[in-house]
């Protein structure tokens, strides 16, 4: 990075940065832990010469602070795909439920969104489409942050929501499915090609409110892969190119996640597990009534505090669900 004339390419300055950032997440704690037992043995001669209460005070402390970092680092071992530590594509599309499942993609929307602050990431919106009646249909985000995809990766899934609808006149209790999917941002184009020959490409205008430019030119863009059936599309940016260009990153992505499911069941078998967005399917339930429960069926873990969760407090899951993965990676060895 210091090299003469390592910005005159930006994009490839922002991939040695995307590039640093994410082996500093390991390198630095790592290097605190180290810093850390320096102080501890300092401490540990000081109290063993002046047997002073405050020095083993002092010494406990250390202690302490350095035990945390250590299941800091041992957590971020359960990351060991290749492409966890990259950006993600992050999407949630509405099941069966009709409006509720609309509704009840806003609200996740809205759980996540929260989660991607609080984690200190950014999230910006690729493309969304509007329920009906209420709600949304389906929204992609681009979510950029060390091990953004790794994290997100554990939300994989089918979530179903109980609840009293506020769409029912006679407030009765409805079931909504809503899935959520995550794709590893491609940093390597070459590492997918994809023939012109294969794609059918449509331009259209960008929905919602965006203002005198974005809804009179036809800037959105929807590709369709003709071999696998594919299909991603982006509206978000103003020019056409770069919706396209964010396109075709996202279908690399997913025909890159196709040929991997072809080599290893593994994978194959963690995007089979979505399924169809309905009974059955679910990974995790959150019901609101008659009692209140997120349940994660995966892992078993679950908590009462359902507002908390639907604030972004998912912590908690995802790390139930890595460790679930390890485990279960280590017993297939």
């Amino acid at each position: 990075m210091a090299a003469p004339g390592f910005w005159n390419d930006p994009e490839a300055a922002q991939k040695a940065v995307r590039g640093l950032k994410g082996l500093k997440a390991v390198v630095d704690p790592a290097r605190e832990i180290l810093r850390g037992l320096d102080d501890v043995r300092l401490l540990v001669d000081l109290a063993a010469q002046e047997k002073d209460q405050a020095t083993f005070d002092q010494l406990l402390k250390d202690l302490d602070r350095v035990g945390g970092q250590l299941g800091h680092l041992e957590f971020m071992a359960l990351f060991w795909r290749p492409d966890d530590p990259k950006n993600g594509y992050f999407s949630i599309h509405a099941g069966a439920g009709g409006t509720e499942s609309c509704d009840w993609v806003s609200m996740l929307l809205r759980m996540y969104t929260r989660y991607i602050e609080q984690s200190g990431w950014t999230a910006a919106v690729l493309d969304s489409v509007q329920g009906e009646e209420a709600g949304i249909r389906s929204v992609t985000l681009r979510v950029v942050g060390p091990y953004a995809f790794g994290y997100l990766s554990a939300e994989v899934g089918v979530h179903r929501l109980v609840r009293i609808s506020p769409f029912d006149a006679a407030a009765r209790r409805h079931t909504s499915f809503a899935s959520v999917d995550c794709l590893p941002e491609m940093e390597d184009a070459g590492e997918v090609e994809v023939n012109e020959e294969d794609l059918k490409i449509d331009f259209f205008r960008a929905g919602g409110a965006g203002g005198q430019h974005v809804n009179k030119t036809s800037s959105a863009v929807r590709l369709t892969h003709l071999a696998s059936g594919i299909v991603v599309q982006c509206q978000n940016e103003r020019s056409q190119h770069q919706n396209r260009a964010i396109a075709m990153e996202m279908l690399k992505a997913k025909l890159k996640r196709l040929q991997e499911a072809q080599r290893d069941k593994e994978i194959a078998k963690l995007y089979g597990q979505k399924g169809e967005i309905a009974w059955g399917n679910q990974i995790r339930s959150y019901v609101l009534q008659p009692y209140t429960l997120v349940k994660d069926h995966r892992t078993d873990h679950e908590t009462a505090k359902v507002q908390d969760v639907l604030n972004g407090d998912i912590g908690a899951f995802i790390d139930a669900e890595l460790h679930r993965r390890a485990a279960a990676r280590s017993e297939a060895r």
